[in-house]
């Protein structure tokens, strides 16, 4: 299944950051695959979830550890 993400959700990944505008869920056996259009280039990436992290937002109490 396909779902749009509306608003965006600011996320991390490998090649940077960007914005997750949509999540594919396979199956319940599967990763989620999240959709990153990325903010520096513009490309649109899919990862897995081990390889991708909410944003920092301090205002959401969000703050990340290194």
């Amino acid at each position: 299944m396909l779902t749009q993400l509306s608003p965006a959700i600011p996320m991390s990944c490998p090649k940077g950051n960007g914005r997750a505008i949509a999540v594919i869920d396979y199956s319940e056996e599967d990763h989620l695959i999240w959709v990153i259009a990325l903010d520096d280039t513009g490309e649109i990436w899919s990862y897995q979830n081990p390889f991708v992290r909410m944003q920092q937002n301090i205002t959401m109490n969000r703050i990340l550890k290194k």
